[in-house]
């Protein structure tokens, strides 16, 4: 039984695999790895709820059924990934995987001018080209993180935080995303990714994030 396992999730990786579009490099999907864990206990479900002589064929049915089930979210969460990677190439903005989450990083340089909360002109296109994936892949929750440098007041900082979110969430509702899979929150400078005693830092920390989240468990 151990062995057929190991072809069945050795069939379901191969079928899984992608290539890489920034490295060209063939990368097993987080699809592959959903539906491998879940051909396994498939499998072990499956035979040891048949009798002893239909255990191999019980296993192998449970295998396929759990693989399928597991890939389900990963190969949701692959296709938007490609797309959104395809789509922001030269954007500027990082496409960021962690497990079944997609984050998106957009730096203060392309999204907003100093100290203001309207997108800038020349970031709607970006922007944009977001939103046209998003509206396709409605099984995710969106999830929109204002954040600040440490300069000027807090209080300044935590609503210049917020707006900038809530700017970034009305655009995407007039490019027909549902306004209920979207939150927004802002965080001021609580959370920085960089120093913010350079110049370099304090840009890198001026950013908003949009954290995809599947809602299909």
């Amino acid at each position: 039984m151990v062995r057929l396992m190991l072809v069945v999730v050795a069939m379901i990786s191969v079928g899984c695999a992608s290539v890489d579009p920034y490295t060209g490099e063939q990368k097993t999907s987080n699809t592959a790895k959903g539906a491998g864990v879940g051909a396994v206990v498939g499998a072990i479900i499956g035979a040891s709820t048949a009798s002893s002589k239909d255990r191999k064929k019980g296993a192998l049915t449970g295998a396929v059924a759990g693989g399928a089930i597991g890939g389900g979210v990963g190969y949701y969460m692959d296709r938007q990934e490609a797309a959104l990677r395809q789509k922001l190439q030269t954007s500027g903005v990082q496409v960021r995987r962690e497990g079944d989450t997609i984050r998106l990083v957009m730096p203060g340089n392309i999204t907003f001018a100093t100290g203001q909360s309207a997108i800038r002109g020349d970031f709607y296109n970006t922007l944009g080209s977001v939103a046209v994936v998003l509206a396709e892949f409605d099984r995710t929750a969106i999830k929109v993180a204002g954040h600040t440098d440490s300069t000027g007041g807090a209080d300044l900082n935590q609503r210049l935080s917020e707006d900038r979110a809530y700017s970034v969430k009305q655009y995407l509702v007039t490019q027909n995303v549902a306004s209920g899979r979207i939150h927004t929150n802002g965080y001021g400078p609580r959370y920085p990714v960089a120093t913010n005693s350079t110049a370099e830092g304090r840009q890198s920390n001026r950013r908003v994030e949009l954290e995809l989240v599947p809602l299909d468990s």
